[in-house]
């Protein structure tokens, strides 16, 4: 059995895979200049990024499907703080899309001055709580998750990939970026994508027709990015992540949750996260019972 140092690094206090993160990474992400029309994808993860990575190239061009075609998810919206960017950054034609996982006081100093827009996703915890439980035993270059019990103990004190779920969302919540920002649920997607893609459009100044909303939606489909082979992951040498483990496209929908907790489980999750998030100035879109 490997140990967790094998398989993670410590970056200011956050756990982050090696397989995909390095010191040279994260100093390349730090002293990343942003462009005023650049747009970012924030999330933690597991509550929407690869979604985002087939919606912002598709509003950025006005519905030209050649990225989402041709070129692998990683490549068209890379991650900021991962190896890849360094190598694929000057092929990127602006206006530029990235996501991160970033909290808001790791991001990289031009990002602040910047007027590079932002959209944060956000997603029900226990929903991602149980897609990283599943991520974590496909994926080969992540820590076995171990029963759900042990995995939900792991996620409510934050020894999980990117730290705590609350101090994500609130370091997001707590931002100056004014008008930069726009937060969107994953359950709004999942509900109507249509009009997320309106809302999305409109905060990136592109007032797409409806044909191109329509389209979009139907290539954004949890069915097509399934089948595209750009989107879904099936590009990864197993040896990496196993689809056989499970499906790295598992369900897509929103309430999986309720599937797996045990009522002493959402119990003790829910009164984590309502105590961790007393206090606060905004108030959650979901209901954590």
């Amino acid at each position: 059995m490997m140990s967790s140092g094998e398989f993670y690094m410590l970056h200011r206090g956050l756990v982050l895979p090696k397989e995909t993160h390095s010191s040279e990474s994260l100093k390349f992400a730090q002293e990343f200049t942003f462009k005023d029309d650049d747009v970012v994808a924030v999330t933690y993860p597991k509550a929407g990024t690869i979604w985002m990575q087939e919606i912002l190239p598709l509003v950025l061009n006005g519905g030209d499907l050649t990225p989402i075609q041709t070129i692998p998810n990683w490549d068209r919206v890379p991650w900021l703080e991962e190896k890849r960017l360094a190598v694929i950054v000057d092929q990127l034609a602006s206006p530029r899309a990235f996501v991160t996982h970033f909290p808001y006081h790791l991001m990289p100093t031009s990002f602040y001055t910047s007027k590079a827009k932002v959209i944060y996703v956000m997603r029900n915890p226990k929903d991602i709580m149980v897609s990283s439980y599943y991520f974590h035993q496909m994926a080969a270059f992540l820590e076995d998750p171990g029963t759900f019990d042990e995995f939900m103990e792991k996620f409510l004190e934050g020894r999980v990939l990117f730290g705590k779920w609350t101090d994500h969302v609130k370091s997001w919540r707590h931002t100056e970026l004014g008008d930069r920002i726009m937060y969107i649920t994953y359950e709004d997607m999942v509900q109507d994508l249509p009009a997320a893609l309106r809302h999305i459009s409109n905060f990136l100044g592109r007032n797409l027709s409806e044909e191109a909303i329509q389209k979009i939606a139907e290539h954004c489909s949890f069915k097509s990015m399934k089948a595209n082979n750009m989107s879904n992951f099936s590009l990864v040498p197993k040896v990496y992540m196993d689809p056989n483990k499970s499906p790295f496209f598992r369900k897509g929908i929103a309430g999986d949750w309720k599937n797996h907790f045990s009522s002493e489980q959402l119990a003790r999750f829910t009164s984590v996260i309502c105590k961790e998030m007393e206090g606060e100035s905004f108030s959650l879109p979901w209901s954590l019972d």
